[in-house]
């Protein structure tokens, strides 16, 4: 936020107001708010942006913009251990590799000098460029090189040939973002002298030096309500918009808005639709932003179901809470937003530095803001088919005296959202880690960006992840991108935000830009922009396919079991992957629908079930993924009429633990036909970290033995299809258990 100077008689105003509209929130959850349609009040297309000269960035006095918190009154403080902190010494080695990063805009790129602070670090990866755009300038970088083929520019340069105020006015807050599925750019600044405007423009290429569909839109009461920190995310329906209102000094709450996408991106008269604001007791919203569904790109993650609508986060007092919006362009009376829902699963929590400033750094005793009063952008989305998910992260007390970033993935957002994993990152108690942005990759790999500082350390450069093997909740080691050499003196502001983007041309490639001093100062900072990838991701998912199926045995007696192996061609991405299953002579075999490969693994097990049949059959059990088949032949023999023989049975039939813990089943083998003598036991279809022993082995008929299972922590949970063989020469029989691992 940019031009306005809040004193501290005006804030203690706007505290008091928060809390009136605090008492009267009650009741208002759950419910579905009004929205009402709004129409551009200037339109037009810009020549290229080559043929623009960049407006200089701003070189007027410097100055500090005010941080305008969105939880006037702290949210209440529990004085506690971080229950979600991740454990010392459980962090595997980073999975993912720094490219070579270059210098953003700030100190020392070209003649560019420094106006305000906080710099509001925003940008997106293209498809051969970046785009930058901090507070009050962007620039256009080649993505290979670092070079920069554009600017610094003052960010009205973008909207000079629309006129208005959007034109007229460079306010900052700014959002520049790739639309990966139409291959666009798409820009957003917001105008803060009034009336107050959103000022959109969509590039008609891919090249952010080209040309500009420009739009100015009023937002609601625009000669009252001031939409301070803007954040905009892509959907297939709009481009959907939150900001918060503040009325004066008075905060208001939340707006939500989204813009029609198709008609933005043909150029066309495109309107808006937007919520009143949702009240002062509910704090910065984020909307859900599509990684992935890259049209012709391999192995990409899908778009959202049909008509799904677009998922709005934020944070209250130890929860989570979602809203859903729902876009009706011919009727904006059908349109919805509606909210909140709570997401389970959220493990409590406190704001870092209760939302203020305690972030320590060395050699001053100023602080920084810890912005701990908001979910940090981006809320990304991505659609892996059987599952859907959010990431989000936040800044976190994490009852050691430090702050650590908290983060999340939420499952199911359609229908019950949960927290599938959580954790809050620090490991060690000195540093503060802080002021985050967190994505994922199209197999499933997280990324976390973050500041770094301590009273031993300047504010520095670093990230971390975890691939899909990795212990739920858990991130591995922290990497230093940039060491920062100064601290900042005098002023508290740093931040707001800085910003992980995917690369649409691979969708594996992660970037992060965010701010970092060269010298200790003020009015000096710098930043930079970094790619990494986790090895993984390239070869994960991206041309995934069933490289075999075996049966175990696989000639069996009609009315005793087989186990069939389905292997794939690489780890199956996060979540899993689905195989479908099916058999040629269901009279003779039997084989359950599909059967999941758990996430990181390269096969699972399925068991096959036969009947008594009159003569020897051939039955063919086939595994099918997207467009590839693998089969194996199973032979069903008619039951002997002489010799005898065994039965084999186990219970329970199904167990749940938790990861690390055990389970125990009674396995019992009976005579058949007058068969005696002794049979072995073992097991097979147990999960990668698990081991199975019998106490009894081989097993005098009649008898039993107790097979224990034991797992550890690092356990990938879900259901699997334990199958329990007992030999005799050349009979064999089995059974088959479930185990769940939680």
């Amino acid at each position: 936020m940019r031009k306005q100077i809040v004193s501290f008689a005006t804030i203690i105003c706007a505290i008091a107001m928060a809390m009136a509209l605090n008492a009267g929130l009650a009741g208002a959850q759950g419910q579905s708010q009004h929205v009402m349609a709004l129409q551009a009040v200037g339109h037009a297309v810009s020549p290229p942006l080559y043929q623009i000269p960049p407006s200089p960035p701003e070189q007027a006095a410097r100055h500090v913009i005010p941080l305008r918190p969105t939880h006037p009154v702290p949210l209440p403080f529990a004085p506690r251990l971080d229950p979600a902190l991740q454990q010392p010494g459980t962090a595997n080695p980073l999975a993912a590799t720094a490219g070579a990063g270059f210098l953003g805009i700030g100190e020392g790129l070209g003649s560019f000098s420094v106006g305000y602070v906080p710099p509001d670090t925003n940008g997106a990866a293209g498809a051969t460029q970046y785009v930058q755009w901090v507070n009050a300038s962007y620039a256009v970088f080649n993505k290979s090189t670092g070079a920069v083929e554009y600017g610094p520019a003052a960010g009205n340069t973008l909207w000079s040939s629309l006129g208005g105020a959007c034109a007229a006015n460079n306010s900052g807050d700014p959002i520049a973002q790739y639309d990966k599925q139409a291959g666009r750019w798409v820009m957003m600044q917001p105008v803060f002298t009034r009336p107050y405007y959103l000022c959109i423009a969509v590039s008609l290429t891919s090249d952010a030096t080209g040309s500009y569909n420009l739009y100015q839109y009023p937002v609601p009461n625009n000669t009252k309500y001031f939409p301070d920190y803007p954040k905009l995310a892509v959907w297939p329906d709009g481009y959907y918009i939150s900001f918060n209102t503040f009325q004066g000094n008075s905060y208001l709450g939340p707006t939500a808005c989204v813009v029609d996408r198709n008609a933005m991106l043909s150029g066309s008269n495109a309107s808006m639709q937007c919520t009143n604001p949702l009240g002062g007791g509910y704090g910065t919203l984020l909307p859900s932003d599509l990684d992935g569904a890259i049209p012709g790109l391999s192995g990409t993650t899908a778009a959202p179901p049909t008509g799904a609508p677009d998922y709005y986060l934020n944070f209250g007092s130890n929860s989570l809470n979602l809203w859903t919006f729902h876009v009706d362009w011919s009727n904006a009376a059908s349109s919805s937003f509606s909210g909140p829902v709570s997401v389970s699963g959220v493990a409590p929590f406190n704001e870092a530095c209760g939302g203020g400033a305690c972030i320590p750094q060395p050699g001053t005793n100023n602080t920084l803001d810890s912005l701990g009063d908001r979910l940090m952008y981006r809320l990304a989305y991505r659609n892996f088919g059987i599952y859907q998910s959010l990431v989000a992260s936040q800044s976190v007390d994490t009852g050691n005296g430090n702050t650590g970033v908290r983060w999340y993935e939420i499952r199911n957002p359609g229908s019950s959202p949960s927290v599938n994993q959580q954790g809050t990152y620090s490991p060690d108690i000195t540093n503060s880690r802080w002021m985050p942005s967190i994505a994922m990759d199209k197999v499933g790999d997280i990324a976390l960006g973050y500041s770094e500082s301590s009273s031993g350390m300047p504010p520095s450069i670093y990230f971390t992840g975890r691939v899909p093997t990795d212990t739920l909740g858990d991130l591995e080691a922290e990497t230093l991108v940039t060491p920062g050499v100064g601290s900042q003196t005098t002023y508290s502001r740093w931040g707001d935000y800085s910003s992980m983007s995917v690369d649409p041309t691979n969708d594996c490639t992660l970037w992060y830009t965010t701010e970092y001093l060269k010298a200790t100062g003020v009015f000096n900072w710098s930043t930079w922009i970094v790619p990494f990838t986790f090895s993984g991701c390239s070869s994960g998912s991206t041309s995934l396919t069933v490289s075999s199926v075996s049966l175990s045995p696989s000639s069996v007696t009609g009315g005793t079991s087989s186990t069939g192996t389905v292997t794939l061609s690489a780890a199956a991405p996060s979540g899993g992957t689905i195989v479908t299953l099916s058999s040629s002579n269901t009279l003779a075999a039997q084989v359950p629908a599909s059967v999941t490969v758990a996430a990181g693994s390269t096969s699972a097990t399925f068991p096959v079930t036969t009947s008594s049949v009159a003569s020897t059959t051939s039955v063919t059990i086939t595994a099918t993924y997207n467009s590839s088949i693998a089969a194996a032949t199973l032979t069903v023999n008619p039951a002997s009429t002489g010799g005898g023989s065994f039965a084999i049975s186990a219970s329970p039939s199904s167990q749940s633990i938790s990861a690390g813990g055990s389970a125990a089943y009674t396995v019992s083998v009976a005579s058949s036909n007058g068969f005696s003598g002794s049979v072995s036991l073992s097991v097979s279809g147990l999960p990668k970290f698990a081991n199975g022993s019998f106490s009894v082995n081989p097993v005098s008929v009649p008898g039993s033995s107790t097979l224990n299972i034991k797992t550890n922590r690092r356990v990938s949970p879900g259901t699997y299809t334990l199958t329990i063989t007992g030999t005799s020469g050349s009979l064999i029989q089995s059974t088959t258990v479930l185990l769940t691992v939680q």
